[in-house]
């Protein structure tokens, strides 16, 4: 059966599974308290070394629920394969204080309900986690040594079949620790034939980083004959990728509107996806995405893992998780959203007609240092606010003798893939970029991000900056800002400060955050005006910037240890 979009569906179907919602519910939730029962049971005989395998009750309200049943030629869709998963002796013979130090030592935060099971422990070697040979193979040949903070906590979590809700720092690498755990999924599983939909399904927000993504999955399957994987996303032939998904592959990376498409199509199917991917979804809800992002969720076969990342945890992403995860393991890694301490922040308020000669000259003098030492000129990232703007600002460089390319949503998809193949290869050094480029976006070795024009939340900033200092390395931000910034200028002065000083930087995130952020914004710029006015009444001038330079609106501002996305009144 292909995908059938809700006003296409059949009423009289959709009647009949509303009507027997209670008794669906009923048995689903009998079968999965009785697996609950037996993976109790088989956990304290081998030390958390099992999997979960869940029914989910999502799909007793869909029409397209028994998707997963569909017949391919003559043939049943086989059932998927949860296959038992156990680490190493040593591994199970981890105590639980040691487990808890090696947590502590790698700045993991585990949290799982109180009627769950115990989280797996962390494991710091590749080894300790008892992968198929191939992907060891390809784990070495890529000369992987020891896993991420990420990867050492969330991989053991999704190898033995648990829901996992993932949070942590930008480069801190997320998508290896859900490829490689998706790849050794796919591996247990029957074999694909023609016409079958995929294994494994990643949605990603962006064509960027779904190609990314992509090519981790390749990364860490070279070794394997017959694994394919497709990258579904829009701006691109959808004739090769039709033929593509037809033909059978093991992993599906798309983004969701295109992804819908084929499923529309009947390109590809649901019916044997057993392992979901929701990959910076705080991103996708943002773009408008949450309708798609139900429409597979709840049209999946009754057997899947969800694994969902996100690089913050607004209030909507916990939403999200309590919709489609089942009891998860909550991972979360370092400060979550918070600027990093490997980035030397640096602010310039300049006018506005005056930002590009100052850009210009800046990195001029840096590349002129860069040529006098024999060094190439650093790679760096100039964000800007519109794509006109990106264009304009890109010629003026490479008019002054700089390798500089754009990068921005008006540009087509080969354009797109040029610029970032030539800005990973060092042949262009420059990259100018809308915010399509500041999140998801991992080019190693970029040393210096420049903000021609600051974003207008927090948020964005933090996600902008991340694109240097990753992965330990150090890096460099230097931001330009006029009046209108001064209230985003008063929080980046006052969470640089704070860095500085060794203190938490906590903020919310969010959509409820960025509305309560523009009401601040909107009172500060209020006030200002006030001050302004008041000034020119009074003998004495008043330095507006300097009164409000670390000033934030009680709103804006966290209490120490509340939950994500509270907010102090």
């Amino acid at each position: 059966m292909s995908y059938v979009p809700p006003h296409l569906r059949n009423t009289t179907a959709i009647t009949k599974t509303t009507t027997s919602t209670t008794l669906e519910t009923a048995t689903t939730t009998t079968d999965h308290s009785q697996k609950l029962n037996s993976y109790s049971s088989q956990l304290h005989q081998s030390h958390n070394n099992n999997n979960s395998i869940r029914n989910n009750n999502n799909n007793s309200t869909s029409a397209f629920s028994n998707a997963g049943r569909r017949s391919s030629g003559n043939l049943a869709v086989p059932d998927p394969v949860f296959a038992q998963w156990k680490p190493s002796e040593r591994v199970l013979r981890l105590t639980p204080e040691q487990i808890q130090e090696v947590r502590l030592r790698l700045n993991v935060d585990v949290t799982v309900d109180s009627e769950s099971f115990h989280a797996p422990a962390p494991i710091e070697s590749f080894t300790d986690m008892c992968l198929h040979s191939s992907i060891m193979k390809d784990i070495a040949f890529h000369e992987y040594s020891t896993p991420t903070s990420i990867q050492a906590q969330a991989m053991p979590v999704a190898l033995s079949g648990r829901d996992l809700l993932g949070c942590a720092e930008t480069g801190s690498g997320k998508t290896a620790a859900f490829t490689i755990p998706m790849i050794e999924h796919c591996l247990a599983q029957p074999p694909i034939c023609r016409g079958d939909g995929p294994l494994a399904l990643v949605l990603a927000p962006t064509r960027e980083l779904a190609q990314q993504i992509e090519k981790e999955v390749k990364a860490f399957s070279r070794s394997l004959e017959s694994f394919r994987t497709a990258i579904v996303v829009g701006g691109t032939n959808i004739a090769e990728q039709r033929s593509e998904l037809r033909a059978g592959v093991n992993i599906v990376v798309a983004t969701p509107g295109r992804f819908i498409d084929h499923l529309q199509q009947g390109n590809t199917s649901l019916s044997r996806v057993s392992f979901v991917v929701l990959d910076e979804a705080d991103r996708m809800l943002d773009m408008g995405f949450e309708p798609q992002i139900q429409e597979v969720m709840r049209n999946l076969p009754e057997k899947y893992q969800t694994l969902l990342f996100s690089a913050t945890m607004p209030v909507e992403i916990e939403e999200l998780a309590q919709e489609y995860l089942t009891n998860p393991v909550q991972v979360k890694v370092g400060k979550v959203s918070s600027p990093t301490a490997n980035v030397a922040q640096s602010l310039e308020k300049v006018l506005e007609n005056e930002k590009i000669d100052r850009l210009l000259t800046l990195l001029v003098e840096e590349s002129t240092q860069a040529e006098r030492s024999g060094h190439p000129f650093p790679l760096t990232i100039v964000f800007v606010e519109r794509k006109t703007r990106c264009d304009e600002v890109a010629e003026a460089l490479v008019a002054q003798g700089l390798h500089a390319v754009a990068l921005h949503g008006g540009r087509s998809q080969s354009e797109r893939e040029a610029a970032l193949r030539d800005f990973r290869l060092g042949s262009t050094n420059i990259l100018v970029a809308t915010d399509v480029a500041s999140r998801g976006l991992d080019v190693s070795g970029v040393a210096h991000v420049v903000n021609l024009d600051l974003p207008k939340t927090m948020e964005d900033y933090v996600h902008r900056i991340g694109r240097t200092g990753r992965a330990g390395s150090t890096g460099q931000a230097t931001s330009f800002y006029t009046d209108r910034d001064t209230f985003l200028v008063a929080q980046i002065r006052k969470a640089i400060a704070d860095v500085d000083s060794g203190n938490t930087v906590a903020f919310a995130t969010g959509k409820v955050a960025r509305r309560k952020e523009r009401e601040a914004a909107a009172a500060h710029k209020e006030a200002r005006i006030a001050l302004s006015k008041l000034s020119l009444l009074g003998p004495a001038s008043i330095n507006v910037e300097d009164k409000y330079r670390y000033m934030i609106a009680p709103s804006m501002i966290k209490t120490e240890g509340a939950a994500d996305g509270a907010w102090d009144d």
